[in-house]
């Protein structure tokens, strides 16, 4: 660990020390130690998100709604909106949200849509929540990336994540940081890594599409929904195996398979060098010739922003359009008949009303659970699971992949849903008769 640092260090050892130490710790505290304030047991991100949102509030949806301005307009100022159909398409949707979101605090348009689960679920549970957590989630994550730490975890891992997942070491960060924090948290680190060169298109996708699903927040308000509580650590545990289960699978299957793969090569052991050793050597050469503080926060603070406004009319618009389809039209239905055979093979109750629920997942990951809340609790565990293993929803997850520059079209979004959800009731039937044969359900 004597090992000089590289040429190029713009701070001395004992100062690139104290970077790798004292920055990574703060990183690890905001992202990963939940901490009980209030009652209430989250991340402090997440904290400071809801005590804005409690205390704050009309300042917030001010926030909010500059946000949802920008992002309206964005697209029509700086020509992106020409770039391809699902560009087009999703500008005017920006434009419609914008509206949507002035309508919602006017309280204009028919009654039917201030139903708790329509325009107040997507405002208040998702806008006002994004609006707070990515640009703060952006400073934070500096502290996570920015000083050697990810370096080191990267080197580490590497004999995990490239032969289970085909993605580099580092993106260990990813997969636990949308665990513990959120999706939008992980895809900013994502679309923040594949901009600077550490992931390939491919790895970028598989790490956007199979790691970057709904937070433990998230799964316990499911839980909370389909009485799953008292079977907590076997829904999170379980979930947790069923969804990199999946990834792995669907990381060697069109079109996952078939993206570019080129990618700066990860460091390799030198010769008699131990891997712990390697880890600290990548770690304290990055944390030796890192920017200053100020300079990484700023400039991720502006990628933050600009996820921010890219994501919050999009979730207006397609979470209003999803969350009403899947209420007043046969849409869900004819999704569902693809689900269905599974269903129906492995014997569950009313396999078409669960393949229908199911496939409401994909306009919104809570839809499933609200459909469901009252089934059998066998189908309640595979519903629980199910939502979370798919990751991809249009009221949310999917404008913020189509947000990041990770060239993903719409297309293969809604393809790579399909086979994740199919892969994910392929293993959580067989999981969930399992466990009540255990006597765990």
């Amino acid at each position: 660990m004597s090992e000089p640092l590289p040429l190029n260090a713009r701070v001395s050892r004992p100062r690139a020390l104290a970077r790798l130490l004292g920055y990574s710790l703060i990183g690890l505290v905001l992202f990963f130690v939940p901490l009980e304030i209030a009652g209430r047991s989250t991340i402090l991100l997440d904290h400071a998100a809801s005590a804005l949102q409690l205390h704050v509030r009309p300042l917030v949806i001010g926030l909010a709604l500059l946000f949802m301005l920008y992002g309206a307009l964005a697209p029509w100022l700086d020509g992106s909106w020409r770039r391809s159909l699902t560009h087009s398409v999703f500008s005017v949707l920006k434009v419609c949200g914008l509206l949507i979101g002035a309508a919602y605090l006017l309280q204009l348009g028919p009654q039917a849509l201030y139903q708790p689960n329509m325009l107040p679920f997507l405002f208040e549970k998702l806008v006002l929540s994004l609006a707070l957590i990515v640009p703060l989630g952006s400073l934070a994550l500096v502290f996570l990336i920015g000083f050697g730490l990810l370096e080191l975890i990267g080197v580490l891992m590497q004999p995990v994540m490239r032969p289970i997942w085909r993605t580099p070491g580092k993106s260990a960060i990813d997969a636990v940081a949308s665990f513990v924090g959120s999706y939008s948290v992980g895809l900013l680190i994502t679309d923040r890594m594949y901009q600077q060169g550490h992931y390939s298109v491919r790895e970028a996708a598989i790490i956007a599409t199979g790691f970057s699903t709904v937070s433990a927040p998230f799964m316990v308000i499911i839980a909370k929904t389909l009485g799953l509580m008292e079977q907590w650590n076997l829904y999170f545990w379980g979930t947790m195996a069923v969804t990199f289960t999946v990834t792995a699978l669907s990381a060697r299957i069109y079109p996952l398979s078939r993206l570019p793969s080129e990618s700066t090569p990860e460091a390799q052991l030198q010769p008699g060098e131990s891997r712990l050793g390697s880890a600290w050597r990548a770690g304290m050469q990055q944390a030796s010739i890192a920017p200053s503080l100020g300079a990484a926060l700023r400039e991720t603070f502006v990628d933050g922003l600009r996820m921010t406004a890219a994501i919050l009319p999009s979730i207006l618009a397609v979470g209003l359009l999803g969350l009403l389809a899947a209420k007043y039209t046969p849409l869900f239905d004819a999704l569902g008949l693809l689900l269905y055979p599974l269903t129906w093979l492995f014997g569950l109750e009313e396999p078409m009303q669960v393949a229908r629920a199911l496939s409401a997942g994909l306009a919104e990951m809570f839809l499933p659970a609200m459909l469901l809340k009252d089934a059998d609790v066998l189908v309640k565990f595979v519903t629980a699971v199910v939502s979370v293993s798919s990751v991809l929803f249009l009221s949310a997850s999917i404008p913020c992949v189509l947000a990041t520059r990770i060239p993903l079209s719409l297309g293969h979004l809604l393809l790579i849903w399909l086979q994740r959800t199919l892969l994910s009731l392929l293993l959580a039937i067989p999981l969930a008769y399992l466990a009540r044969f255990l006597g765990w359900l």
